[in-house]
């Protein structure tokens, strides 16, 4: 099974992400791990992946597509994966969907974990992640969670109409508790 967990920061893809881990036995592909480990590179790309960080913004999309290409080919890949922070756009979810077909496969679900941008706040002041592993810089100040909420709702609609028009659009409100939202979510499956 191939899915791809969405929302807003704080609405708690990474603890869903988590839990389906766990019951479907199916790894969690993540965006942010891919960008913090080139981040750690002293290349071109590790250079840009820091920068992205350091400024609180997303990477670039061409950036994004090299950073997955390799990963979405691994033969662990095509047995199935939950995706979590990518697609972020349109123009991603088109890669991501043209891409696993030209590689054998599709895309089974899309998950949207609805949540306000107040929630999605509160949740992200408390977690004070890092930029990336032995950065002193905190990814979760007021500042940079604002920028990224509202980059974020930018993209938002189209991609989440993107994915109900192909079919695989599952909506979730993740108001609700950490075991509700996993229930709605595996009853569905």
């Amino acid at each position: 099974m191939h899915l791809i967990i969405y929302g807003p920061e704080g609405s708690g893809k990474g603890t869903q992400a988590q839990i389906l881990s766990r019951e479907l036995n199916l790894p969690v592909l993540t965006s942010g791990d891919l960008v913090r480990k080139a981040a750690e590179m002293n290349n071109r790309i590790g250079r840009i992946c820091r920068l992205a960080l350091e400024s609180g913004s997303y990477v670039q999309d061409d950036i994004m597509y090299q950073l997955w290409r390799d990963k979405l080919k691994e033969p662990q890949s095509k047995k199935g994966f939950i995706l979590d922070g990518f697609p972020r756009n349109i123009n991603q979810a088109e890669f991501l969907v043209s891409y696993v077909d030209k590689i054998g496969y599709a895309i089974d679900k899309f998950i949207y974990l609805n949540i306000s941008d107040n929630e999605a706040y509160d949740r992200l002041i408390i977690r004070k992640r890092k930029l990336f592993p032995g950065s002193r810089i905190s990814h979760d100040t007021p500042g940079r969670i604002r920028k990224r909420l509202k980059e974020y709702r930018q993209m938002e609609q189209e991609l989440v109409n993107y994915f109900k028009n192909l079919g695989i659009l599952l909506q979730v409100e993740g108001n609700r508790s950490v075991e509700e939202v996993s229930q709605a979510i595996l009853d569905f499956l």
